[in-house]
């Protein structure tokens, strides 16, 4: 299938898309896979690798795991129910794998049982787990490799081999074969992809193109194309859906204070920023405005370190920036504004659907994962989404939309994932705050331009690619470098 705008927005829980949301959902995937063997599993096996090793503790990874097994999906499993499996699994000492399912096995498995390898780097990907089930007598039932690529994406080595398969015939022999095959399987995807959608692109370029040709804006593109896999109705129900989860997160983190979980003992202040700021700007004076695109970015990304409901936007590390640049549209682009509900409906969908068309090219030309190139990839991302967002809505033409993505992540290369303690804490917070910002401000930049500019988006992005590329591992979601080992953890 091709990208959709809801896979780039997913409803999750936190505190990451990649150590977190895509755990679980290979957990639930491994049951699928046993289907009628799962009355017999006897014992099971979890290798965890890499990053997902390195960071799981403070990411929850662990748990994510056990709590997929049991069969449950981040997009469905409710708190509740959450901290119910918690409390119940460290109580007993037990799974119930494929509880969900209505004909769950009973196993004495914990996360002490599992086999953590943080200096094991799977040759595909650093976020990598296997799981294998076992029967009475031993033997394997089922096997499975899964890495979870960024934003809550999970890819499985059976995938991975029959893709690889298909493209063998097509790739030749010889030294470059390697290359080749991989290329090939990358193209190929693509090709079928072209085959279902009206206005297929790959590339700015090519985004561009279909914008002038037809002319259409980069929303009008995005929407034809999503008509290809869903009607008009689901489209727009989805994503005003999307943007009330934002919301809720938002406003449930307003609400509440004390401190985040974890050993860092970082407190929630968002809790008394809003009444602060709302003391100090009843009236929603324009001066303000910053503030409260701080306000909303740091809500969101405290809900989502204390494990809350969020809305994947690429990833959970930076879910804050797009609800934050949403706000300000919403609250402070006159047209907006002052055009009632349907105004801001309309701008809600048109900024979604602009951002994932954005949000697209990242996915297929580089990643959104910061054990795979740093923070550049979720938090510069996302600024580079939300900017393109916030330029349509504020009028400008498909080029300036453009232009507003490329400044975004062009401000943004090099950006390091190194999170204290491995939390989705320090820095992650307040860089969610400074990444909205600059949004925003891209957006106004390019609207004071015509579209024409030096960089290209397509340049920034390869270029994110490559220093991600040479990064080295310590700055990518290991904590083992950058302040993750420069600050002390009291």
């Amino acid at each position: 299938m091709p990208l959709s705008v809801f896979d780039l927005f997913t409803v999750g829980i936190g505190p990451s898309s990649s150590h977190t949301v895509g755990p679980m959902r290979a957990g639930a995937s491994f049951i699928d896979l046993l289907g009628e063997e799962l009355r017999s599993v006897a014992d099971l096996r979890v290798d965890v690798f890499g990053s997902l090793a390195a960071t799981g503790a403070g990411h929850g990874t662990f748990d994510a795991i056990l709590i997929g097994l049991e069969g449950c999906r981040p997009d469905l499993i409710e708190a509740n129910e959450l901290t119910a499996r918690r409390t119940r699994m460290s109580e007993t000492g037990t799974i119930i794998l494929g509880d969900s399912t209505g004909n769950g096995v009973e196993l004495a498995f914990t996360e002490d049982d599992m086999v953590k390898r943080p200096l094991t780097v799977l040759p595909r990907h650093t976020n990598a787990m296997t799981v294998t089930a076992f029967d009475v007598a031993g033997e394997t039932l089922a096997e499975e490799t899964y890495y979870s690529v960024g934003g809550g994406f999970v890819t499985s080595e059976t995938e991975f081999l029959d893709k690889e398969k298909t493209a063998e015939a097509d790739a030749g022999n010889g030294s470059d074969a390697e290359f080749a095959v991989a290329d090939s399987v990358v193209d190929a995807e693509l090709e079928s992809y072209d085959e279902e959608l009206p206005y297929p692109f790959h590339s700015g370029v090519e985004l561009l193109e279909r914008c002038r040709e037809n002319d259409l804006s980069i929303a009008e593109i995005m929407r034809a194309n999503e008509l290809s896999m869903r009607d008009e109705d689901e489209i727009r129900h989805g994503l005003l859906h999307i943007y009330s989860v934002m919301e809720e997160c938002a406003s449930a983190s307003l609400d509440r204070s004390g401190y985040l979980p974890g050993g860092l003992k970082v407190r929630r202040r968002a809790h008394d920023w809003y009444l602060k700021l709302k003391a100090e700007d009843p009236d929603r004076d324009p001066g303000y405005y910053l503030e409260w695109v701080n306000l909303i970015a740091m809500a969101v990304n405290e809900e989502n370190a204390s494990g809350g409901r969020v809305v994947t936007a690429p990833t959970n590390g930076a879910a804050g920036i797009i609800p934050a640049v949403l706000h300000y549209a919403l609250n402070y682009v006159p047209a907006v504004m002052e055009g009632g509900e349907a105004a801001k409906h309309r701008a809600i969908v048109d900024f979604l659907l602009t951002a994932a068309a954005i949000g697209v090219l990242y996915k297929e030309r580089a990643s959104i994962s910061g054990a795979e190139v740093g923070c550049q990839g979720e938090v510069g991302s996302a600024s580079s989404m939300a900017a393109g967002g916030l330029a349509a809505v504020m009028g400008g033409t498909p080029e300036q939309v453009e232009n507003a993505a490329e400044i975004a992540m062009e401000h943004n290369l090099g950006l390091t994932c190194d999170p204290i303690s491995g939390l989705v804490q320090v820095p992650c917070i307040e860089r969610n705050a400074i990444a909205a910002g600059k949004a925003i401000n891209a957006s106004r930049m390019a609207l004071w331009g015509d579209g024409q500019h030096r960089v290209s988006l397509d340049e920034v992005i390869e270029t994110m690619r490559q220093t991600g590329a040479d990064m080295s591992s310590k700055y990518k979601e290991t904590a083992m470098g950058g302040l993750a080992v420069n600050v002390v953890e009291c």
